[in-house]
């Protein structure tokens, strides 16, 4: 029986001793200090914040005009259709020139009166100024003839001109481009009698074109001539461009109540009338503030924290923060962070107060407001 209780006191000390080892390393583990971990952070930056006011629009020419005639007259012709490209000196629409010609039939016998009529006064003129010479007239009748002349004269020179009037008036018949364009509107028929002056074609002439928008009488104020603003197209979805605001209306549309924004844009072949636009103009919202991303938030039981950086020691440190509205980027930060701050951006759930961090170069970025 004694043997058998040593037998169990020799098992049993051996076991304990292991068990006490065992013990005394995993508070050897324990004690072990938390490994370095690397984490992304960023410098935050104050910005202004900004709102995005998106209109759409379409593309037009900066220059399109209506041609009309320079006389009155019943059309005969129409040559061109909505679509149709023409060049500087292209006819478009044609006038009845019957009565044009009329007129100049009236002028030029006006012209043959007029020489004749100068002709029979300087004849008279020359008579009198014979008798007057050798006593036969008075001086006042010599002078009448002269001024007769004058007179005569004078009027040859009007009826030339009126006649070299009636003579452009034929070539008016013709309405003509005075560049070229693409027609983009029809207002007259073969048939029609039209004033002079009246609308017949309207053409869109080559060059620069613009996108037009209605921007609602809150948001004009924000649109002034020169500013820059982002403009997009539903037919070309990878084309964007950055156009000049290059007019705004001084009144509000009649009916709409909207004002027109005309803007700018540059050069390019892929750019077609009538296109639709989408422009984009950023507008400050409110004063500046910090934006960091929502990833750098935390959430204790008294408040909204973010991990500062010391970058002396590379340690964190707990800082309570204000939050505002969202932003594109992220929050924006009320109160609580300054511009310069080092922020943890990535692996903020893995932080404790005073704890050692490594930063990568390549995991520092700026933060700014977002557009």
């Amino acid at each position: 029986m004694s043997a058998i209780i040593r037998s169990s006191a020799l098992v049993t000390v051996p076991a304990l001793v292991a068990a006490a080892l065992l013990l005394a390393g995993c508070k050897e583990q324990a004690a072990a200090p938390d490994p370095i971990r690397p984490v992304k952070a960023m410098v935050v930056s104050t910005a202004a914040s900004e709102r995005h006011l998106s209109y759409s629009g379409a593309v037009e020419a900066r220059i399109s005009a209506g041609l009309g005639f320079r006389v009155g007259g019943k059309i005969v012709a129409r040559l061109v259709n909505v679509g149709d490209r023409v060049e500087a000196g292209t006819t478009v629409a044609r006038l009845d020139p019957a009565d044009l010609r009329l007129a100049l039939q009236a002028a030029e016998a006006a012209v043959e009166g007029a020489k004749a009529r100068v002709q029979v006064a300087r004849d008279a003129l020359e008579r009198n100024r014979s008798l007057f010479e050798k006593g036969h007239v008075a001086k006042a009748a010599l002078d009448k003839a002269s001024l007769e002349t004058d007179q005569a004269v004078a009027a040859l020179d009007s009826a030339g001109s009126a006649r070299d009037q009636a003579l452009n008036q034929i070539g008016y018949a013709d309405l003509k481009a005075d560049g070229p364009g693409i027609v983009t509107e029809v207002r007259g028929e073969a048939g029609q009698v039209v004033a002079a002056g009246a609308a017949v074609v309207t053409i869109a002439r080559d060059g620069e074109k613009e996108a037009r928008i209605a921007v609602p009488e809150q948001d004009i104020r924000h649109f002034r001539k020169g500013d820059m603003v982002e403009v997009r197209y539903w037919a070309e979805p990878d084309l964007v461009q950055t156009g000049r605001v290059r007019e705004v209306a001084g009144s509000a549309d009649a009916i709409s109540r909207t004002f027109a924004v005309r803007i700018a844009l540059p050069e390019d072949e892929r750019l077609r009338l009538g296109q639709t636009a989408t422009v984009t103009a950023s507008v400050p919202s409110g004063p500046a503030a910090v934006v960091v991303p929502l990833a750098a938030l935390a959430q204790r039981p008294d408040g909204t924290v973010v991990w500062v950086v010391d970058r002396s020691s590379e340690t964190v440190s707990a800082r309570r923060v204000t939050i505002g509205p969202t932003a594109p980027a992220g929050v924006r930060i009320v109160e609580g962070l300054g511009a310069g701050d080092l922020v943890v951006t990535a692996g903020a759930q893995f932080m404790t107060e005073g704890r050692k961090i490594r930063l990568a170069g390549s995991e520092i970025a700026t933060a700014h407001a977002a557009p």
